[in-house]
């Protein structure tokens, strides 16, 4: 079916063609015997995969765009997608995905993720993996602190974290949200209805009565001593923290699985489980994350770089993929895979990627993130109060998106 896709899609020739592709971190590594197969399926067509560490990755891009020497395919984190489209580096692909909509079809995609890669109604890339946060918990220590289930809303999470607080050691906390990750604020907020920017996102909307809402209970859960104001970088180790019984719920993405299970001694292996995140008054939406694969705009393959796009969108290929590196797959037909479907640790994760929301999509959000981080460290350690630090924040995002504003005011 795909070495058909790959003949009938173009009429164009592809023998010599040389695909030069990107991919970061393990899923650089993963991907070059899934391009030697591309390469058999498209006989004259050579893929070169060079992987780069994440840590390097966006700036390779942006030197890359400056060069003039980005690739012809590319992977990209979905929060990257706005801001290399607002460079004009990104191929739109509606015409493309409209094609071929039996190779990549838009309702099999989970609509959270795919929406990462919509800006201003165009459609710039192809989800190929997703992430997205649930609840990591000791099922032992809910049990002993009379805690039948995981809870579905706030107050039931924060009755939960109350009752296991009493049966932990002295010094321990039932919940851990380090003070350096933006996630969790973000989410509350989202899970009270925030919409994070307003006017057409040239400005913060971060005092907002909803995203006020969701940043209250976040506070509140460190002034209650149900979590510790922490950094990542003052906590040992997570895992050992975990097994000790001092942290009974880790707001945390599908990467962990496979650390639990490595990294728990065997006498917990049946002792900790995954669930979706609670909401205000039910079930809550979280992130939608994870990492497209998008086709550079000067790229002079754009039809053989659009079947490989398709060739590696194939869902029995994402299964393949998630068994070798862990990544789960963004085609919701791929997750009837028996792999993933007799996965109870990855049962969460499926029914909160039916929930799950982007981020604002402006090239500015990853600066943005790291405001909320600091303004939510602010009040978490009682350093400002929550209007203070809100206050602040919506200051400095105004600041941060003032040419946003500018190039609006001068747009036709």
């Amino acid at each position: 079916m795909i070495a058909g896709f790959a003949v009938s899609c173009t009429g164009a020739p592809t023998a010599g063609v040389e695909l030069r592709v990107w991919a970061f971190g393990s899923e650089g590594e993963a991907l070059a015997p899934i391009a030697r197969e591309f390469e058999q399926a498209n006989p004259g067509v050579h893929v070169r995969v060079q992987q780069i560490p994440w840590t390097a990755a966006h700036e390779k891009l942006l030197t890359a765009y400056v060069g003039g020497a980005l690739p012809d395919v590319a992977q990209l984190g979905n929060t990257w997608v706005p801001e290399f489209s607002a460079l004009g580096a990104l191929q739109a692909l509606d015409t493309l995905v409209a094609r071929d909509s039996m190779a990549v079809p838009r309702g099999d995609y989970f609509p959270g993720v795919l929406a990462t890669n919509v800006v201003d109604s165009v459609l710039y890339g192809v989800p190929w993996y997703v992430d997205t946060r649930v609840m990591f918990y000791r099922t032992d220590l809910l049990a002993k602190a009379g805690v039948t289930s995981p809870p579905v809303t706030w107050a039931q999470w924060q009755g939960a974290l109350a009752a296991v607080k009493k049966v932990q050691p002295a010094g321990a906390f039932p919940a851990l949200m380090p003070l350096d990750e933006w996630a969790q604020p973000v989410v509350f907020g989202l899970q009270a209805g925030a919409t994070l920017l307003s006017d057409h996102d040239t400005r913060a909307a971060f005092q907002d009565a909803k995203f006020r809402k969701g940043f209250h209970f976040y506070v509140e859960l460190f002034r209650q001593g149900l979590a510790p104001a922490l950094a990542n970088t003052q906590i040992s180790n997570v895992y050992q923290e975990f097994a000790a019984g001092r942290v009974a719920m880790y707001i945390t993405g599908p990467w962990n699985v496979g650390e639990f299970r490595k990294r728990l001694p065997d006498s917990l292996q049946g002792k900790w489980a995954t669930a979706p995140l609670p909401g205000p008054d039910s079930a809550g939406v979280s992130l939608a994350g994870g990492s497209s694969l998008v086709i550079m705009r000067k790229s002079p393959h754009q039809d053989v770089a659009w079947k490989f796009i398709a060739f590696l969108s194939d869902p029995a290929r994402q299964v393949r993929f998630y068994e070798k590196v862990g990544d789960l797959p963004a085609r919701r037909s791929a997750w009837d895979a028996p792999a993933l479907v007799e996965d109870a640790q990855l049962a969460a994760f499926r029914t909160q990627l039916g929930r799950i929301t982007p981020t604002a999509r402006v090239p500015e959000w990853e600066l943005i993130a790291s405001r909320v981080a600091q303004a939510a460290e602010r009040a978490a350690r009682g350093r400002e109060t929550e209007d203070a630090a809100l206050a602040g924040l919506d200051k400095d995002v105004d600041a941060i998106l003032e040419k946003r504003r500018w190039m609006r005011e001068r747009k036709p």
